[in-house]
């Protein structure tokens, strides 16, 4: 296909509740969407960088420049243009994955939609629901994080990640395990916030009987996360660390790995994030699915690469209401503790005109010349 334009449009959606992490507290979530227009169908993405540069280099205002100056109109200028074709029209643009994958899903919805296939079949699907865990932000006390936890375990979600910090690790946790017992999946998100000089203090989550420890070190710090992994019981998941298939192939060969978090946008895009599925199967490393607070658009991707069959553990799925009053497209239900993949064309869902104009602050048409 040939796309006729491309619309960046910015939304500012409130949250239910400030998410703290080690990075800081979120009130508001920017999003960034992306929509590839053709003569056959549109297409959506969601652009995942946050409003600041702390998960990663990028941030919305960032993406929205270099989707506008250098990304669309690259990809704007293809005749035949398909998903396949947009990394290596890209590959001279150093960086810029979460960009790059925003730009890509929005093709490749467009694509699929005008073919009638599910975006889950494309990838190579082999479920119809997603087992859905949560993911729990620092709080002001201990009493006050059970109390959210036992909200969200009402709810349904089968798996509970906790974040921490230094000063705020072993009595949460130890809380958490206390309160709701040994049958709770549960396990950690230290987001780059601790050293190998905390390797001995680190040992002492073994105690709690956790699913993993997330990104515990810095991303650059692969050999790190290899030294704390001889010392740890608990398995290291790495996050921010697994860029690209090469990385996390690079991670496993190190050791530095047991288990691994696919964001698609962390990767640049769906298609990348299959071939890092496809390495972490051959080597036996199970992966679970990642989240950064997506609008409906975002989670509807994450939910047909979840449904992949190197998805063992549940992932940070849960449904939009978890974190916004309102979303923008119809409304994603838990069922016993997971959410239906999509199944009509592309994504297989729409934003919703009247709630989509409720949180835009902004829109711009990029043509093709």
């Amino acid at each position: 296909m040939r796309l006729t334009g491309v619309e960046l449009r910015q939304l500012h959606m409130p949250l239910v509740a400030p998410f703290r992490t080690s990075f800081g507290v979120q009130e508001v979530r920017g999003v960034l969407l992306v929509r590839a227009s053709s003569a056959e169908a549109d297409g959506w993405g969601e652009c995942v960088a946050m409003s600041a540069p702390v998960y990663s280099s990028e941030y919305i205002d960032s993406c929205g420049d270099v989707l506008r100056r250098f990304l669309i109109p690259r990809v704007l200028g293809a005749e035949n243009l398909t998903a396949v074709r947009i990394a290596p029209l890209l590959s001279q643009f150093h960086g810029h994955r979460m960009a790059k994958a925003a730009l890509e899903t929005a093709v490749l919805d467009a694509e699929l939609r005008a073919a009638g296939i599910p975006l889950s079949r494309e990838l190579g699907a082999v479920r119809e629901r997603v087992a859905c865990g949560v993911s729990v932000g620092i709080t002001d006390t201990v009493d006050e994080l059970l109390d959210v936890v036992a909200g969200y375990l009402d709810a349904g979600y089968l798996r509970i990640k906790l974040k921490i910090e230094p000063g705020w690790d072993l009595i949460p946790v130890g809380a958490v395990r206390e309160r709701f017992g040994d049958d709770l999946l549960l396990q950690v998100d230290a987001n780059t916030a601790y050293t190998l000089g905390d390797a001995a203090h680190l040992t002492a989550l073994d105690q709690f009987n956790l699913l993993l420890i997330e990104q515990p070190l810095a991303e650059e710090d692969l050999l790190g996360h290899a030294q704390l992994a001889k010392v740890l019981r608990t398995p290291i998941c790495l996050d921010e660390s697994i860029t690209s298939a090469r990385a996390a192939a690079t991670a496993i060969s190190l050791g530095a790995c047991r288990i691994v978090n696919i964001k698609p946008g962390r990767v640049g895009g769906l298609l990348e994030s299959r071939r890092i599925h496809d390495v972490c199967a051959a080597h036996g490393v199970p992966v679970w699915c990642g989240g950064m607070l997506e609008s409906g658009v975002g989670r509807a991707a994450n939910l047909a690469l979840a449904a992949l069959p190197g998805f063992t553990l549940p992932g940070d799925t849960s449904a939009p209401e978890r974190y916004y009053h309102t979303d923008i497209t119809p409304p994603f239900r838990l069922d016993d503790g997971h959410l239906d993949v999509p199944r009509g064309p592309g994504i297989g869902v729409d934003p919703l005109p009247e709630l989509l104009d409720a949180v835009t602050v902004s829109s711009e048409w990029i043509t093709a010349p």
